[in-house]
């Protein structure tokens, strides 16, 4: 579990790994150089599983590939601080794999949740067996980083994650994997991922055609980042590292999930107004907010012709 400024969130997410119906686990928790009181909440588990490791702040990837040089299980189960494990989630995963030695990585559908725990939406990942993922690699990412449990000899026999790929580094990750062995998704959910301003996973769209062009190229090229590359990467998430972003893409994100998984108009009209004032000229808001007054069905039929002209 990588922590970063997360102490309104981790006490509950600590308590959901300590409360796994499989109880022989260790818990690393590696703080990346929190500035608020992350650690304070860590430190209030008398729990003799968890492992706190503190390091200056280097970014989730440079964390995880901390977490892997601590651990000594044969495998790793990731979760992040700001998430919920449901009760049986370690007990399922562990149990297949020791029962399908020829997996490498599983991972499991999810509920996802706003910042403040209330539901939003269920996803299913873009493929279930190995097959399906396998033939779908390249349309998306095929894992919720947070629920995958993954051999550890494999992660480090491929190098960990790539801490230049930022913001993909399980991506990358993953196309190391499927060349190691077989690979799935339960399609239960297993855990509840919260979306919250400071780590909310930004619409690719809203990064910018440059960033996803970067990104594709290192994914389906030969996976190498250079120093100019890696720059440029940065530049463009430095950019877009500021207040107002961070919460006008929360807001934006929460809108569409309230219009299309979990229809809620007069919810997503809230969020977008909130949006709006952040971003008063943004058009995709406002667009949303058209929607939003249109009935249920005139925008699920929307939603289809959306989905069908982005993939």
């Amino acid at each position: 579990m990588p922590a970063y400024n997360t102490e309104q969130y981790i006490g509950e997410a600590i308590n959901s790994v300590l409360n796994q119906t499989f109880t022989d686990f260790e818990l690393i928790i590696v703080n990346d150089g929190s500035t608020d009181k992350t650690e304070e909440v860590i430190k209030s588990f008398d729990d003799s599983r968890i492992v706190l490791v503190n390091q200056p702040n280097g970014g989730v990837s440079a964390a995880l590939n901390t977490g892997l040089r601590y651990a000594k299980g044969e495998y790793i189960a990731r979760f992040d601080a700001d998430d919920i494990c449901f009760p049986d989630r370690l007990q399922l995963q562990y149990t297949f794999m020791k029962e399908n030695p020829d997996y490498v990585v599983i991972g499991s559908d999810a509920d996802y949740m706003d910042k403040n725990g209330e539901y939003l939406y269920f996803y299913s990942n873009i493929g279930h067996t190995n097959e399906e993922i396998t033939e779908r690699f390249t349309t998306y990412c095929p894992f919720i980083h947070s629920s995958v449990f993954y051999r550890k000899d494999i992660a480090i026999e491929t190098g960990g994650y790539n801490e230049r790929a930022h913001t993909f580094e399980d991506y990358l990750l993953w196309k190391n994997f499927i060349k190691k062995g077989k690979v799935c998704n339960f399609r239960q959910p297993l855990i509840s991922v919260r979306l919250n301003p400071e780590s909310v996973t930004v619409d690719e769209r809203l990064r910018g055609k440059r960033f996803i062009e970067l990104k594709k190229a290192i994914l389906f090229g030969n996976g190498d980042i250079t120093e100019e590359l890696e720059k440029e990467l940065l530049a463009i998430l430095k950019s877009q590292n500021f207040h107002r972003f961070k919460h006008f893409s929360y807001h934006i994100l929460a809108a569409k999930k309230y219009l299309w998984n979990n229809h809620q108009p007069a919810k997503a009209r809230g969020h977008l107004k909130k949006a709006i004032s952040l971003k008063p000229f943004a058009a995709a808001a406002y667009g949303l907010l058209v929607l939003s007054y249109i009935p249920k069905t005139v925008v699920g039929n929307f939603y289809k012709l959306y989905k069908t002209a982005r993939n």
